[in-house]
């Protein structure tokens, strides 16, 4: 299990995380306000609003793990 779907999506079993690119998109934000003079200290603190939960079951068939449909409904998305 990862902390990320590009792990999964690299050959992982499974990932679960913030979404990276949401995460870059509020970091470019943060650092356009702080350009523009607003003060660090005074900034909210941005936390993560998107997880994700990817499953790869090619990873899942090389390991001999059947994944349980239930988990693989759950997922945002399923590696096949």
């Amino acid at each position: 299990m990862y902390d990320n779907r590009e792990a999964a999506s690299a050959g992982g079993l499974m990932g679960y995380g913030q979404n990276t690119e949401n995460s870059w998109e509020q970091a470019g934000t943060t650092v356009g306000r702080i350009l523009k003079g607003a003060k660090p200290g005074e900034l909210p603190v941005m936390q993560p609003t998107k997880f994700e939960y990817v499953i790869n079951l090619k990873t899942a068939k090389v390991l001999g793990l059947d994944v349980p449909l239930t988990m693989q409904a759950r997922a945002d998305e399923v590696i096949e």
